[in-house]
């Protein structure tokens, strides 16, 4: 381990220091939920669908409270003795497939929050490749690397503020409302565009 930071070190002295600032890290998907656009819509969606949101609550809480007392029972059995995986097999299934059954209960209900954020979502990701670019080129960056690929780098390194910032100019506001027919991975029509003809549904669907 000693050896290979030497010979980091020594590799790292060898670049030339321009050369070395041409190398950055940057967060894009925490770009993307720090930029202005974002944060602004999910404001607004608290307030537009707080009716589901609380409902969704509702109903999680109730149904979180039914499977409680599958989990306390089964935490009871564990310590018994001669418990074991045979035996404690059916108490486990029972809380799986009333984990499952909870998961299709809330899914309807969360359905439209989470079709309403992937909209917000695809709207910035857009923009996101442009941004990206912009920032690296005003930084003079020839090479960026996600934070984990990177072995270590100094915070001036991070470009992810500065895509924020480039995020912000290109898409300041996205819609909290997708068009009729939209679902999520369709792609995003420009803002005043007039949407696209969703494709035909398969029938039977």
């Amino acid at each position: 381990m000693k050896t290979f930071l030497m010979t980091a070190a020594i590799a790292a002295a060898a670049i030339p220091a321009a050369a070395q600032a041409q190398v950055a890290v940057a967060d894009l998907q925490g770009a993307v939920q720090q930029s202005a656009a974002f944060q602004t819509a999910t404001t607004q969606m608290r307030t537009t669908y707080k009716a589901q949101i609380d409902a969704f609550t509702t109903r999680q809480t109730a149904l979180n409270g039914e499977l409680q007392p599958l989990i306390t029972a089964f935490q009871e059995a564990q310590k018994k003795p001669g418990a074991n995986e045979a035996s404690l097999k059916p108490q486990f299934d029972a809380i799986q497939t009333k984990r499952n059954a909870i998961q299709q209960q809330l899914a309807p209900l969360y359905q439209p929050i989470a079709r309403a954020q992937a909209y917000v979502e695809e709207q910035i990701v857009a923009k996101l490749d442009q941004a990206t670019r912009a920032a690296m080129t005003k930084h003079q960056i020839k090479v960026l690397l996600r934070p984990d690929a990177a072995f270590a780098y100094e915070p001036t390194a991070n470009l992810t503020t500065a895509v924020v910032t480039e995020l912000n100019t290109l898409i300041p506001n996205a819609s909290i409302t997708p068009p009729a027919g939209w679902e999520p991975g369709q792609e995003v029509a420009p803002q005043g565009a007039a949407p696209a003809t969703p494709p035909a549904q398969p029938q039977g669907r």
